[in-house]
C-alpha cells in the first residue's frame, strides 16, 4: 500500500514550495513520517549571500567549486530513526547541480573522517543527484540512519561542474573540507583544503514525535558563536541544546554574524529572512531574538561608514514586525536585551563600532525590550553579561577578548538564563 502525506502537511509543503522554500516531492515520494511522528528541524545554518570584495571582512570562501567534494560536520540537537538533509541555493542566480551526496556519523577527532558503517547515500526523488533552482532549496529523501541526540554528522556533497559559491554561511566556528573529485564516500579526506565556513548545507531534519518542540535562536554573531572555541560547539544555542535534549526539545541556530534587523550585507535583514530561517523550521515552537547591536554600531564605522545613525524607534519598529509575524504563526517569541560592548574592536579599523551616543541607543532599546510587553517573554542578556562595576562593558570573565563577543563562559551564562518559563511559559 502506498503511504500518503497528511493533507494538511501536503498543502503546507505546497505553499512553502511556491515560495521557493522547500522542494515539493510527489505524493508517492513525500517521505511521510510514521503515524504520530513528524519531521522536525534538528540543526540549521542560515544561508548568506556573497558580498563584494571591497567590504571590510573577506568571505574566506572560494569563488567556485568544480569537480570537488565538500564535507561539512554538524552537531544535531534531536535524534531520530530517520533523517533528511536540506541543501540551499537561496542566493544563487543559476541552478545548483549536485552530482552526489552522502551522510554519515562523523569519525573521532577533529578531521574529516567518517564512521564507515553509518555511511548512507542521499537521494532526491529516488535519484542520486539533484538540480536546485536559483533561489530555492531541496530536501533529501528520508535516510534510514538512527542517530542519537547531540550526534555529530558529516554531510558530503559533490559538485561535478563549475559552481559559484553564491550561498554560504560565514564564520561557522567549524571547519569544512574541500577535496578533488567525487570523494563523498571516502572514509577520510587527507590533504583536503580547509574552509572556515559552510556552503549550500542549510539543515538536518529528523523523524520525531509529532509534538516535538523546537527552539530557534535568531540573532547575529553572538548567536552564531563568534568568540567561542572553534570546533567545540560552545555557542549558547549548543549549550542550550545539551540541556534540553533530555527533555526531547530541539534547538537550531539561525544566527548570522553581522546580521541586522534592518540592514543587508552579511545576510538579509531580519524581516526578510524571518520566514525562511525561523517560521518555516519544522517543529518551531519558540524563537529567541537577539539582534540589533550591528544596526547601532555599523553606521559611522568601517562596516558602514555612509549609513545614517540608527535610532531606538526604528529598531523598535523592526522588533514589532517580528513579534507580529511570530504570533500570526502561533510561535512564542522571546526578546533578548543587547549586551554591553564598550571598548569593542579597540585598536582596529572598526573601532568606531562603539561610541557613547551609540550606547545610549542600546540602553534605550533595552529598556523598551524589558518594559514594552511586545514579546511573550524577555531574557535580560545585558544583565547576564555586563560587569557590575562597569555596566557598559562585558564582565571580564565572560569576554572573549574583543569586548564585543562573549567567550565560552559567557555563552554558558547566556544559555543558563533561558529557563523553561522564558522559553515555554511553564
Amino acid at each position: 500500500m502506498k503511504s500518503a502525506m497528511n493533507p494538511h502537511a501536503f498543502f503546507r509543503a505546497a505553499s512553502l514550495a511556491a515560495a521557493g522554500l522547500v522542494w515539493m516531492p510527489s505524493a508517492t515520494q513525500a517521505g511521510a513520517p510514521a503515524p504520530h511522528a513528524a519531521w522536525v528541524s534538528s540543526w540549521s545554518a542560515s544561508p548568506q549571500p556573497l558580498w563584494e570584495a571591497s567590504f571590510v571582512l573577506p568571505t574566506g570562501m572560494p569563488a567556485q567549486v568544480a569537480d570537488q567534494t565538500l564535507r561539512e560536520t554538524v552537531k544535531i540537537s534531536l535524534g531520530g530513526k530517520r533523517l533528511r538533509v536540506v541543501l540551499s541555493n537561496r542566493y544563487g542566480t543559476q541552478p545548483l547541480v549536485v552530482g552526489a551526496a552522502r551522510v554519515a556519523k562523523a569519525g573521532a577527532g577533529a578531521g574529516a573522517a567518517i564512521d564507515r558503517a553509518s555511511d548512507r547515500a542521499l537521494r532526491f526523488g529516488g535519484q542520486p543527484g539533484v538540480t536546485v533552482a536559483a533561489g530555492a532549496q531541496v530536501v533529501s529523501d528520508p535516510v534510514d540512519l538512527p542517530v542519537a541526540a547531540l550526534s555529530e554528522l558529516a554531510v558530503s556533497t559533490y559538485f561535478p561542474q563549475a559552481t559559484p559559491v553564491a550561498t554560504f554561511h560565514w564564520g561557522a566556528q567549524q571547519n569544512a573540507a574541500l577535496a578533488p573529485g567525487d570523494a563523498t564516500g571516502a572514509p577520510d579526506l587527507p590533504g583536503a583544503a580547509v574552509l572556515q565556513g559552510r556552503a549550500f548545507l542549510a539543515g538536518v531534519w529528523v523523524e520525531s514525535a509529532a509534538d516535538t518542540p523546537v527552539v530557534v535562536a535568531f540573532g547575529d554573531s553572538l548567536t552564531d558563536g563568534n568568540g567561542s572555541t572553534p570546533g567545540a560547539n560552545r555557542r549558547w544555542p549548543d549549550v542550550l541544546a545539551r540541556r534540553l535534549a533530555p527533555q526531547g526539545v530541539g534547538v537550531v541556530n539561525a544566527g548570522i554574524s553581522g546580521a541586522r534587523v534592518w540592514g543587508d550585507k552579511m545576510g538579509a535583514n531580519a524581516m526578510a529572512r524571518f520566514e525562511a530561517d525561523v517560521l518555516a523550521q519544522p517543529g518551531v515552537r519558540t524563537v529567541v531574538v537577539l539582534m540589533g547591536i550591528n544596526d547601532i554600531g555599523w553606521p559611522d564605522s568601517g562596516f558602514a561608514p555612509g549609513d545614517a545613525p540608527m535610532t531606538a524607534a526604528r529598531l523598535v519598529e523592526g522588533y514589532r514586525q517580528l513579534a507580529e509575524a511570530a504570533r500570526a504563526r502561533h510561535v512564542r517569541i522571546v526578546g533578548a536585551t543587547l549586551a554591553p560592548y564598550e571598548g569593542s574592536l579597540h585598536g582596529t579599523p572598526l573601532a568606531g563600532h562603539y561610541s557613547l551616543a551609540k550606547d545610549a541607543v542600546r540602553r534605550e532599546v533595552n529598556q523598551w525590550i524589558r518594559d514594552s510587553g511586545v514579546f511573550d517573554a524577555v531574557v535580560d542578556m545585558d544583565a547576564v553579561l555586563r560587569d557590575p562595576a562597569h555596566p557598559a562593558r562585558l564582565l571580564p570573565a565572560y569576554d572573549s577578548g574583543d569586548h564585543l563577543h562573549p567567550g565560552d563562559a559567557g555563552y554558558q551564562a547566556m544559555a543558563r538564563a533561558l529557563d523553561d518559563g522564558i522559553l515555554f511559559g511553564r
